[in-house]
């Protein structure tokens, strides 16, 4: 760690600090560890990185904040500080525009804000590549050595390539088109449970003949109507017994099930708007957020992997299961799911190594040439 003075407190005029902080997880959750960067016009006063134990990646980011926000208290009580952070789950949440849900975060955030006066403290988004300094420092942290984090990183991939384990490989295959499909009505959970169109069961075949080359050795689908049929139509080219998951059912839209998004808009403006700004908010009283589905279906995904150590597992699910899981699996926080689209009968392909919980996205809403065509 880089020191300062010790008298560098005793000044009777308050400084302005910047903190860059970043954390992760290896597993999501898994071991975690947080890094953070103090400077003062550009000089570096202090590297802060350890690790945390089994957590998620936003409850390690949270930490890194915390502990730069401790640290420059202890040096000046009556600092401004800048605080630049690649999640934007940390610093909408810190700034008050969203809500904290979740209670460990909750319980940080309320550190947070107790480490140093909240007014004069400063939160703002910064690229991920502008955060490399703090995310060096935290996988150093889970490295557990001196090692420079770039030949650390080579290593880490050379030596499991090397030894050759073979990860989970995790289909997750969005059902056919249902007569709401088309016109993008809102179809979850609570819904009226549409089947598949003619045109779904014609791409649930057309998707099945993929399927079938790559030979899943588990096949598990949704319960609801249309995820059913479209395993069963799968069935009959991969074979293999189908294992129904309540985990995997599509997400609640409340009182929005069924409506199309310009009757939404019309209908409830300012919860249509809260719902595209904050991953947290509800659509109607009673319907999932994003961050509802992802408490359900992230610890799901991540049990595939320990149950069925490198198998090959198909998984037959829905449009906001699917969106969710790839924005989590790539540490985009979950208001990624804004900015993904999945397609029917596309295919998401992601492999977790067992050993340590590693995740990848290999592909997202893949479709084969046969699938296109069915839905030209």
């Amino acid at each position: 760690m880089r020191g300062v003075p010790q008298n560098f407190g005793s000044d009777l005029m308050a400084h302005t600090f910047q903190i860059t902080a970043d954390g992760g997880s290896r597993g999501n959750p898994g071991p975690a560890a947080y890094g953070a960067v103090v400077t003062e016009n550009g000089k570096i006063l202090h590297e802060l990185y350890a690790t945390i134990g089994i957590a998620s990646n936003n409850v390690a980011e949270y930490s890194g904040l915390v502990a730069g926000l401790e640290k420059v208290h202890s040096i000046d009580p009556e600092a401004t500080i800048e605080v630049a952070m690649d999640s934007k789950l940390v610093v909408e949440q810190m700034s008050g525009r969203w809500q904290i849900k979740h209670p460990d975060m909750r319980e940080l955030a309320k550190r947070a804000r107790e480490a140093h006066p909240a007014h004069l403290v400063s939160y703002k988004w910064i690229p991920r590549d502008l955060n490399s300094h703090a995310d060096r420092l935290a996988n150093k942290a889970l490295d557990g050595d001196e090692a420079p984090i770039e030949s650390k990183q080579v290593n880490f991939l050379t030596e499991r390539v090397v030894s050759g384990e073979v990860p989970t490989t995790i289909y997750l295959v969005r059902h056919g088109e249902t007569p709401l499909t088309p016109s993008r009505a809102f179809s979850g959970s609570g819904g009226s449970d549409p089947g598949l169109s003619d045109a779904g069961r014609a791409q649930a075949e057309a998707v099945a003949a993929e399927l079938a080359r790559r030979k899943p050795d588990v096949f598990i689908a949704s319960p609801m109507q249309r995820t059913r049929e479209t395993a069963e139509i799968i069935q009959k080219a991969t074979g293999g017994d189908i294992h129904f998951d309540e985990a995997w059912r599509e997400g609640s839209f409340g009182e929005w099930d069924g409506l199309t998004v310009a009757e939404v808009q019309k209908l409830y403006p300012s919860e249509w708007t809260e719902w595209v700004s904050s991953p947290f908010a509800r659509p109607g009283s009673t319907g999932e957020s994003h961050d509802d589905v992802a408490v359900r279906t992230e610890p799901a995904l991540n049990q595939l992997a320990l149950d069925y150590p490198g198998q090959k597992v198909l998984v037959v699910t829905h449009n906001v299961v699917i969106k969710t899981l790839a924005s989590l699996v790539v540490n985009n926080e979950i208001n990624g799911v804004y900015h993904i689209d999945i397609a029917p009968c596309s295919i998401t392909t992601i492999v977790i190594w067992p050993s340590d919980g590693l995740r990848a996205l290999k592909s997202l809403s893949e479709r084969s040439a046969a699938v296109k065509q069915s839905h030209q």
